[in-house]
């Protein structure tokens, strides 16, 4: 079941929705869902499919409604260097990093980062950001695990862990100002709830860049490709640390643009999650 925040035209309060068919979504807020974090819970995911199916429901169609980023309290983090890919480009920013991202692509412990605050996280159709003191500015498409307060993998959406490279590159100790700045963190448009690890293996993952409407970088890999478990992975980020309405944490990019290219403001990056849908975002210089 995919579930999504928006709001209406009207009402510009947040509200919880799932989607149905003929491009319209249920409001489960009318039937008492208001925060994300309830439907992780529990028996939740059986009434939803109850409140999704039943007749009376009040629904929106997708033209009339605006979407939110699907996180209303959950911090995102984001693990680094989990496709191979990943880890040649990282090496490939610099000499003095290289062998730090060599070791932590065979390492037991994986490497995971805070990403953003929830009310940073740039909703779908809105613009990420490139820093203005960066020159080498790049997107990075990514599947992002859902989990629940007790560290349970309850969900998927995508993710886009925007990133300065030079930045990085200059320094690994940068790490935290190449990745976490104004807008440099998107999710949605969708949580998928309910899909086991296995099913979403099978599922590809894309972006296409598009400058001035023509189409200047697409790439594409499948999920199969992360080397690490998805419960290997969020049982590292539960290490130690509490998170009681839950967390996100992406999972790495297999998908890396070519060395000599960087996005400009006015580009447009699409996302494409082939069990999701599509995240979309405009980009500008912050």
């Amino acid at each position: 079941m995919r579930i999504c925040r928006f709001h209406t035209t009207t009402d510009s309060s947040p509200r919880l929705g799932a989607f149905r068919k003929q491009e319209t979504v249920v409001d489960l807020s009318l039937m008492g869902w208001h925060e994300v974090a309830a439907l992780f819970e529990g028996q939740a995911q059986e009434a939803i499919q109850s409140a999704w199916e039943a007749p009376d429901a009040v629904t929106h169609a997708l033209k009339d409604i605006t979407l939110l980023p699907p996180v209303d309290h959950q911090e995102v983090w984001a693990a680094g260097v989990t496709y191979l890919r990943s880890k040649t480009a990282r090496m490939e920013e610099s000499d003095f990093s290289a062998s730090a991202y060599d070791r932590v692509y065979e390492a037991p412990r994986p490497e995971i980062f805070f990403k953003s605050l929830p009310q940073k996280v740039v909703a779908p159709g809105d613009a990420v950001g490139i820093r203005k003191d960066a020159d080498w500015n790049v997107p990075e498409p990514e599947l992002a695990l859902v989990m629940n307060a007790s560290g349970a993998i309850v969900g998927v959406t995508i993710g886009n862990d925007m990133s300065s490279r030079d930045i990085e590159g200059e320094n690994l100790l940068y790490l935290p100002q190449a990745k976490t700045y104004d807008r440099s963190c998107s999710l949605g448009p969708w949580m998928v709830l309910g899909v086991d690890e296995t099913t979403v293996r099978n599922w590809t993952i894309g972006v296409h860049i598009f400058r001035n409407e023509q189409s200047v970088f697409s790439g594409e890999t499948s999920i199969s490709q992360i080397k690490r478990s998805f419960d290997d992975l969020a049982g590292y980020l539960f290490r130690s640390q509490r998170f009681p309405h839950g967390a996100v944490l992406m999972t790495g990019t297999g998908v890396v643009p070519n060395d000599d290219f960087t996005l400009e403001a006015g580009d447009r990056v699409d996302i494409h999650v082939s069990g999701i849908g599509t995240l979309s975002n405009s980009v500008v210089r912050v």
